[in-house]
């Protein structure tokens, strides 16, 4: 293969690589604004439009944050999650014994987002090392007796300079914190539409 081409490939993936880390930079971005709102942390059943729906702004949980921030990139999993489920309903979970989609709540469920994510996205390693998760990365936690919880790595780091911090809501609100190791990680991703 000539020289050019391999130069040309070369400028071609390393071209993609940014623009990759850009888009990944813009949801980091867009993750830690969302700390700015006042967001009280509420899991009731909200009916909502669609496309395009969200709770009300100054409510939420921990769905909510992811749900966010890929809006703010104008990335909808609302609708990209429901198209995929009213599709293919079976391979989702069945945790809430639903016959059919539910356009209101699926996406807001987080066993819900890890099968789309591990769909769609890049199911990244789970690991005990910090450095395994870069701005951008979905992160997934059990926290035991059924429940499970998730956050989005942003770029800001740690105190102590180890690891990047996460935005998440477990019951204070949209808020920046030092937490990636404080439960159990059961799901790893990196997801661009």
């Amino acid at each position: 293969m000539p020289r050019f081409i391999l130069n040309l490939i070369l400028c071609l993936c390393c071209n993609v690589l940014i623009a990759q880390g850009d888009f990944y930079k813009k949801l980091s971005d867009a993750t830690l604004t969302l700390t700015e709102q006042e967001v009280t942390y509420d899991p009731s059943y909200f009916s909502i439009s669609y496309p395009n729906g969200d709770v009300p702004s100054d409510k939420g949980v921990c769905t909510d944050v992811v749900i966010r921030a890929y809006r703010k990139l104008g990335i909808d999993l609302q609708k990209e999650v429901h198209e995929d489920m009213k599709v293919n309903f079976s391979k989702y979970p069945k945790n809430w014994g639903l016959s059919k989609t539910d356009k209101n709540i699926d996406h807001r469920r987080v066993p819900n987002l890890m099968k789309f994510f591990s769909r769609f996205g890049t199911v990244k390693s789970i690991s005990d090392q910090a450095s395994s998760y870069l701005p951008g990365d979905i992160v997934c936690w059990s926290l035991g007796g059924g429940l499970t919880h998730i956050g989005l790595v942003v770029h800001k780091k740690s105190r102590d300079q180890q690891r990047y911090l996460i935005v998440h809501n477990i019951g204070g609100g949209q808020v920046l914190a030092d937490c990636l190791f404080d439960y159990k990680i059961i799901g790893h991703y990196r997801y661009q539409k």
